[in-house]
Order: structure tokens, then sequence, then C-alpha cells
């Protein structure tokens, strides 16, 4: 196994490996579960396209500031969505050629940076405000800005005149 080369002996990344050699011929398609009992492909190719993307994640004053690095990516290739009113989804596809020379006229020595998928979602907290939310991608770092509601003015206390019968 490559990952013992690179020092990556670790549960999770051999939990990982699991995941990923699943022959082509198994998991099926309903739920997360196959017809064999494990995890279908498209359960697979997420968990791994999550693990393979980290992410900061900024608690601001008046903000959540969650932070991805997306190296020589346009804005064409990310993709920021909330779905379920409160899960946010950033998501997109790095290309082997984008902008480089043709894939025929070369002959690569060594592939080491990642291509393919990548995916992080989060749950947003109650306090986050999902109309209000910003992605500005600059020098290959994404950064998705979601504003915090106001927190709720305190209640005061009612006050009830009290009449003398």
């Amino acid at each position: 196994m490559e990952s013992a080369m690179f020092g990556l002996e670790t549960p999770l990344m051999t939990a990982l490996q699991h995941l990923l050699d699943i022959p082509d011929g198994e998991g099926g398609a309903a739920g997360k579960q196959g017809a064999t009992g494990g995890p279908t492909r498209a359960y697979v190719r997420d968990a791994r396209a999550m693990a393979a993307t980290p992410a900061d994640v900024k608690d601001l004053p008046g903000a959540y500031a969650f932070v991805v690095d997306m190296p020589g990516l346009k804005s064409s290739d990310i993709k920021v969505q909330v779905e379920e009113e409160r899960l946010l989804v950033i998501s997109g596809e790095r290309r082997r050629g984008g902008g480089e020379e043709k894939e025929e006229s070369c002959k690569y020595l060594r592939m080491e940076r990642r291509m393919g998928k990548f995916m992080r979602k989060f749950v947003l907290p109650d306090n986050a405000d999902v109309d209000k939310i910003s992605a500005v991608c600059q020098d290959g770092v994404l950064t998705v800005t979601v504003e915090k509601l106001p927190p709720p003015e305190p209640k005061k206390p009612k006050t009830i005149e009290v009449k003398v019968a």
C-alpha cells in the first residue's frame, strides 16, 4: 500500500483506503449500503472527496468564515450552495490539463497534485443568516462568509398594574 510510503498509516487513512478498495461490481444504488452490505460507489466517492478537502472554519464576531485552498481553480469550477436550509456545500472539480500543455504532447514523470472532485459539507449554526452568504476566491483561497443573525433583544418584563378594589 502506497500510504505506508508516505507515513500515512493512521486508523483514519486505513479506513479510507479500505473504503476506496471496493471493486467496480460492488455497491448498489440504494442508500448508503449496497447489496453486499457495504457502502455504495457514490458514498465512497463523496467520502473520498470530503476527506481530501481540508478547510478552516472561523467564528468571527459578526460572521462565520469557511476557508478552503483552491489553487489553480477558476470560479466556474467551484460551486457554493445551501441545501436543506442549513447545510453549506462547497464542491467542484479540478481537471488535469487546465491551461497546461495538451495531454497527447506530454508525458508525466510524476503526478502528485490532486485532481478530481472535491466537496465539503458544513451544518450551519442556528444564528447563521443563510440569506447573507458571500464567496470570494483570491490567490487560490476560497473564503465563504456567512453573516450571523443579530442576537434577539432581551424581553422586557411586562408590568401589570395592580388595581385597588
